[in-house]
Parts: C-alpha cells; sequence; structure tokens
C-alpha cells in the first residue's frame, strides 16, 4: 500500500536554494565550461553559460540580485540542462544541482506560469493524461497534416497554426511523429511471459514511447522474448516526472516518483528497464535526491536507483544478448542522447549493438555527444537557439555519409528528425532496438 509523505523531513537542493552555496564555491571561474556549452557557442553570452549563471546564483543568494529579475528568470530557464559542462569542468561542479536549485526556489517565490501548472496538473493525474493524449490523437487532423507513412505517422502543422506557431518552430516545414491511435501500453499485456527467463525486468516506456513512439516498444519486447527475459509493464506506471522537474515543480515530481516506486515494488522483478536515458537518469538518479529525506521513499529509491538499467546495459552487461544474423544494409552512425551518456554513462553498449547486426556500415560523428538540441521543451521555448545546436548536428551528421541516424532518446529522434529533414539529407531516425529488431526479424523471413 502507498504511504502518503508530504516535503521530506531532510531538505535537499531542491527545498533550499542556500545549500547550493557548496556547489558555487567549487566554481573555479576558469571557463572550461565555453568550449563545450551548445547555448554559449550560438549567442557567445557570458550569462548563459555556466559560469556566468553560476556568479548570477551568488548574487541572488547574497542578495545582490532578486531572483524573480526578469533577466534572472530569462538566464535561469535558458539552459539546456544537458551536463556538457560537467563533463568538462576540473572541479567536478555540479552544475544541474545549481541550476535546478534555482527554478525551484523561483517557483516557491512565485508560482507556477498558469500553463505549466495546467500541464503538470494533468501530468500528475494518470488517467487524466492519457486521455488527453487520446483524445489529442483524435483530433490532430485539425491542427497537423500527415506528412509520409512509412513505418509512423509523420505530421507537420497545417495552417494557420503553422503561423501561429512559427515563432516556436512549429512553421509548416515542421516534421514530427503524430501521436499514436493506441498508446504502448494499451498494446501489450501486464506480463510477457517467456520460457526459462533469465531475468525478469519492469519496462519503463515513458511518455515518448508510449504516445509517439509504440513501435520502437514493441521492438524492444520483440528483442527481449528473443532472449529469454520476462517483460513486466506496469499499467499504472507514469511520466518519470523529468519535465516537471527541470521546470521547478519539485512536489509534483516528488508524488509522481512515489507512484512509479510504488508500481514497480508490485512486479517483484529484478531490474527496472528503460529505452531513453532521460527517463533512466531521472529514475536511476534525481529521484535518490528528490527523496533523500523521505524516510519511506528514500531508501526505496535508494533500492530501484541501483536496478535501472538502459536496454543496451541489460542486453550487453547483463544477458549477453544473441548476436543477430539477419542483413541490414545501411550507414549508420549514432547520437549519444546527453541524458544517456552523461547521467548514465551509457554510450559503448548501443555502438556494440549496431555493430553487431550483419551490413551494417558504421560511421562514427566528429562530436557524437554534442547536444542536439532539443532539451525537452527548450526546442519549442527557445527555437532560435535549439535550431542553431541542430544545424550544427545535422552538419556533423552529413559529414558521415550516413543514410540512418540511430539514437538511444526518443526525445532526440524527435529533434534529429526535423533537422534532418530540414538541413539534412532526409536520413532515417531510428531507436536502435529497431535496427536489432528488424535484423531479428530478418533471420525468419530473409530479404530477398
Amino acid at each position: 500500500m502507498a504511504v502518503k509523505t508530504k516535503t521530506p523531513t531532510k531538505k535537499t537542493f531542491f527545498d533550499d536554494l542556500e545549500l547550493a552555496r557548496k556547489e558555487i564555491d567549487r566554481c573555479m571561474k576558469c571557463g572550461n565550461c565555453m568550449a563545450v556549452c551548445p547555448v554559449y557557442t550560438s549567442d557567445k553570452s557570458e550569462m548563459n553559460v555556466a559560469r556566468g549563471k553560476i556568479a548570477v546564483c551568488e548574487a541572488v543568494l547574497d542578495g545582490e540580485l532578486d531572483l524573480d529579475d526578469p533577466l534572472v528568470y530569462k538566464m535561469i530557464f535558458n539552459c539546456l540542462v544537458c551536463k556538457s559542462c560537467m563533463d568538462n569542468c576540473p572541479a567536478e561542479v555540479n552544475f544541474d544541482k545549481i541550476m535546478l536549485s534555482m527554478r525551484a526556489a523561483l517557483v516557491r517565490k512565485k508560482g507556477l506560469f498558469w500553463v505549466k501548472k495546467i500541464i503538470f496538473g494533468m501530468i500528475k493525474n494518470q488517467k487524466l493524461f492519457n486521455t488527453g493524449m487520446k483524445v489529442g490523437s483524435s483530433f490532430s487532423g485539425l491542427a497537423f497534416r500527415d506528412y509520409d507513412s512509412d513505418n509512423q505517422r509523420l505530421v507537420s502543422p497545417r495552417a494557420p497554426f503553422a503561423f501561429v506557431g512559427r515563432n516556436m518552430g512549429l512553421d509548416s516545414n515542421r516534421v514530427m511523429p503524430g501521436l499514436a491511435g493506441k498508446p504502448f501500453r494499451d498494446r501489450v499485456p501486464d506480463v510477457v511471459k517467456v520460457a526459462n527467463p533469465t531475468t525478469k525486468v519492469a519496462f519503463f516506456s515513458g511518455c515518448s514511447t508510449n504516445y509517439f513512439y509504440p513501435e520502437v516498444g514493441m521492438d524492444i519486447i520483440e528483442i527481449l522474448k528473443e532472449n529469454n527475459v520476462e517483460v513486466h509493464i506496469p499499467k499504472d506506471q507514469n511520466c518519470c516526472g523529468l519535465a516537471v522537474f527541470a521546470h521547478g515543480d519539485v512536489e509534483t515530481a516528488r508524488k509522481l516518483a512515489r507512484k512509479n516506486i510504488d508500481a514497480f515494488e508490485r512486479t517483484g522483478v529484478d531490474y527496472v528497464l528503460v529505452s531513453c536515458g532521460s527517463c533512466g537518469g531521472c529514475l536511476e538518479h534525481d529521484y535518490r535526491e528528490l527523496l533523500s529525506g523521505d524516510p519511506v521513499y528514500g531508501p526505496k529509491a535508494e533500492y530501484w536507483g541501483a536496478r535501472v538499467l538502459e536496454l543496451s546495459e541489460l542486453l550487453v552487461d547483463v544477458i549477453k544478448y544473441r548476436k543477430p544474423t539477419g542483413r541490414i544494409d545501411a550507414v549508420v552512425t549514432y547520437h549519444d542522447s546527453c541524458h544517456l551518456k552523461k547521467t548514465m554513462g551509457v554510450f559503448t553498449q548501443p555502438r556494440e549493438i549496431i555493430k553487431s547486426i550483419p551490413g551494417i556500415t558504421f560511421r562514427e560523428m566528429s562530436k557524437p555527444d554534442a547536444c542536439c538540441g532539443s532539451g525537452g521543451s527548450y526546442v519549442l521555448t527557445h527555437p532560435k537557439t535549439g535550431a542553431e545546436i541542430g544545424k550544427r548536428k545535422i552538419a556533423d551528421v552529413n559529414s558521415t555519409g550516413a543514410d540512418t541516424i540511430a539514437t538511444g532518446c526518443p526525445g532526440c529522434a524527435m529533434q534529429l528528425l526535423d533537422f534532418s529533414h530540414r538541413y539534412g539529407n532526409d536520413q532515417k531516425v531510428v531507436h536502435y532496438a529497431s535496427l536489432l529488431a528488424e535484423s531479428y526479424r530478418r533471420e525468419k523471413t530473409p530479404q530477398q
């Protein structure tokens, strides 16, 4: 039975901005963050690089700046929280904690913007959210036109929606996956059993796979069955909470974390499996921090956080997956999503899987872990900067001559799909799992 608790008895970074001082004091102002920050590379503004943001946060704490000053507000949210600066920081400053602490403090002081309040209110009510997404799918033809039907329904905004949305990058040239008429979790049973399972996992599908990429979820189920893994798909799982957490709504993020932990505990599995680095990083790391002062859910967050695996980790490191033999003739490059590599530390395993598929020629980008500019909602709130970042990524993709871009993040896949259409060579964009699943399928029905 779920235990209802409120704010943790022990305060975290996200409950008291003053706790961020210990991270701020570690910053040497060396400027190494400038070399890797995708936002700074685009606008060359000191206030938009980690060093500048840390200085502003220190000024807020010292009473020299107001937290809700318009320029401070603008600075706080002009960040992808991609963690590139942290990878390049000699002092190992946890800049993400500083940035997210400032956003949480701002929400405590000013409250959520009304649009966010409505959206986040829906997200924490899974039944309402699920109904809303299904209704959105049914009526999407009013706002979007079909662009292509190759493997999945792709859409672009119709006029006048394209005219209204052009300042958010939602013009008539925008290409994105359409909302699925039937979400992934409605397509599968609660448990997919196999004979003599090697292990048992709870598949956390996340919102993107559930509502936009259900075919990827089905591919993952197929892969797990091929490798004798029993799969539990908790129907009462919720959004991971990263989106609301990243916008400063800490209490909603905690509610979602507790609900998801309860869902995992009811399965009795060995691991929690994710196919998205953003969801995985949230379950593995953020839940521990968010619930660290909760006497009931803190230990549970530690237990389940230690059992979160991204799909390629499970396949390569844990069960030693069966190598496929079905041939796929493609030239593939791989994009490292920021959270999958920089939060979960997963980057060699997806490449091993891609390279094991017969017929694939793998070509590495010069900067495979450079941010694509998506950042969840960042590409909508900062379309100009997001587009500049995305153009650099696609230019790197084009230089490889690849006809297929593989990634391990549905959010990145959406950005890469749009930008390969706008500025690339219309490269196919896939989750690497779909390549493996297709290779397994071709073993049974070889292509002519």
